[in-house]
């Protein structure tokens, strides 16, 4: 199936919600510019000491969980489909004095951009994978493009999470990868009143469909967590959680998994 038209609509909708979202609240621009890190613990956990690692980051938005690995002394480079999310990126690498490579460029075309590279660690988090109509090219650039005895890192949320409508009233969507699903999208979840409107096209994986994609291309699960909260507060009307660090979604607290952490290796030869 030819997906160029969805690609295109997602570049679009994406490229006008990267200054609202810089402009947000939500992404804590000024903090971050102070010194703040934009990563949250789940990912810290996973990615353990990075300084001195390569590390390629994928669909890293306008870059400010990529400049925080630089901050931590990685060498991280940064890709994403939305020129002006990298545009941004860039902008700002230069303007806090951080060494981060940005790659302006389709998920699925990266490894033409990258001339056999490999890296020490793969990244990719929260709300990167359902961009993705098709894993098992996904997993296969992941394995091409780490060292042996490198580690591919991934935190996203959970796909129970996105079987549900946006007001988590019902269950509108197969927990399976089993259709294109387009919505017409009004504001953003950074601002829900940022004058943006368009259509987006995404797609549900299942866990199983993550494990296979990485398992085919040869990596070797390593490990794998799940969590009853979202570090942020990007779904309506969500509450903050008791017992503990994020959010949860109002009558779900507790009982449903919201993300999940995975991490795997490429096998030394």
């Amino acid at each position: 199936m030819d997906y160029s038209a969805f690609f295109e609509a997602n570049r679009l909708l994406w490229n006008d919600k990267t200054d609202p979202h810089i402009q947000s609240d939500f992404y804590g621009m000024d903090a971050f510019k102070k010194g703040a890190n934009a990563l949250n613990a789940i990912e810290m956990e996973q990615l353990g000491q990075v300084a001195g690692k390569k590390l390629l980051h994928l669909q890293c938005h306008f870059g400010q969980d990529t400049l925080s690995l630089a901050r931590m002394g990685a060498a991280v480079t940064g890709i994403d489909l939305s020129d002006k999310a990298i545009q941004r990126a860039r902008e700002l690498g230069e303007e806090l004095g951080l060494p981060a490579r940005f790659i302006c460029c389709n998920l699925y075309d990266l490894s033409s951009h990258l001339n056999g590279e490999m890296f020490d660690q793969v990244f990719t988090s929260y709300g990167a994978l359902p961009w993705l109509p098709d894993l098992g090219p996904w997993g296969q650039l992941i394995a091409r493009h780490l060292r042996p005895g490198g580690t591919f890192h991934l935190v996203e949320f959970h796909p129970v999470v996105w079987m549900f409508d946006n007001d988590f009233q019902t269950v509108a969507y197969s927990y399976f990868n089993r259709e294109t699903i387009e919505e017409s999208v009004e504001g953003t979840y950074a601002d829900r009143n940022a004058p943006i409107s368009g259509k987006a096209y995404s797609w549900n994986h299942d866990l199983g469909e993550v494990f296979n994609a990485l398992i085919q291309a040869g990596l070797q699960v390593t490990g794998f967590r799940e969590y009853d909260y979202s570090p942020y507060p990007c779904f309506p009307e969500v509450v903050p959680n008791a017992n503990g660090p994020g959010y949860h979604i109002p009558g779900l607290e507790g009982k449903i998994p919201m993300v999940y952490a995975l991490s795997a290796v490429k096998s030394l030869p």
